[in-house]
């Protein structure tokens, strides 16, 4: 069986649990912050999270961790296409939606989210970058319904929890969510997503750790 560390916060993390629960494979969570100790270190090499263990050892970084569970459960349902051109379009926008806008976005999250302070600077940077991705994610995003066509697969899987956050972050720091501004139909899709029963799960997990977390603090 999987075991899946890491924090419910992260939506890495959360990507890596919908990825989970679509394809059907057992796992158990286990509740574990980033952290530098030699504990987590031996089983992710940065100290970060997610990672999961697996029979045959810890594997960590999230995108590693889709297409493992996909090779390694071929049986389960499929989150990539069949076809090897679409199998790479939807890498291309996984990556694209991660380095062009989520990991752009995450410089306002400690101010938008954290209560920190993030400078005018840094603010202007992020916004002009995070809108050049988020144009490019709009050109190739079909929304019919799902984010490349017909069928749910690992790119709503990741879409989702990204563009929650990266909405929410704008429109904290900037007043506008970008992710509606820039992507016409967003708000419908996300609907669609929401209206999957994992996708509620994972939702509601979320909830319940953001509130137990702001709570502690």
């Amino acid at each position: 069986m999987i075991t899946l560390y890491g924090v419910a916060i992260s939506n890495y993390y959360n990507k890596v649990k919908l990825a989970l629960l679509e394809k059907q494979i057992a796992f158990t969570e286990e509740s574990l912050p980033p952290a530098q100790s030699d504990a987590v270190l031996k089983r992710s090499p940065l100290g970060k999270i997610p990672f999961i263990k697996t029979a045959e050892g810890y594997l960590s970084e999230s995108q590693a961790i889709l297409e493992y569970l996909e090779d390694a459960y071929p049986e389960a349902p499929r989150l990539y296409p069949n076809d090897v051109f679409e199998r790479a379009k939807c890498r291309e926008f996984i990556q694209h939606i991660e380095l062009n806008v989520e990991q752009i976005a995450r410089r306002i999250y400690s101010e938008a989210i954290f209560g920190g302070k993030v400078s005018q600077e840094t603010k202007d940077e992020v916004l002009t970058k995070v809108e050049n991705g988020l144009r490019g994610l709009a050109r190739l995003m079909t929304l019919s319904p799902y984010a490349l066509g017909e069928h749910f697969f690992a790119a709503d899987v990741v879409a989702w929890p990204h563009l929650q956050l990266v909405g929410y972050a704008t429109q904290q720091i900037y007043g506008r969510d970008l992710v509606a501004e820039h992507i016409p139909g967003i708000a419908e899709y996300m609907r669609l997503i929401e209206s999957r029963p994992h996708a509620q799960l994972v939702g509601k997990d979320r909830a319940e750790a953001l509130e137990a977390f702001f709570k502690n603090r």
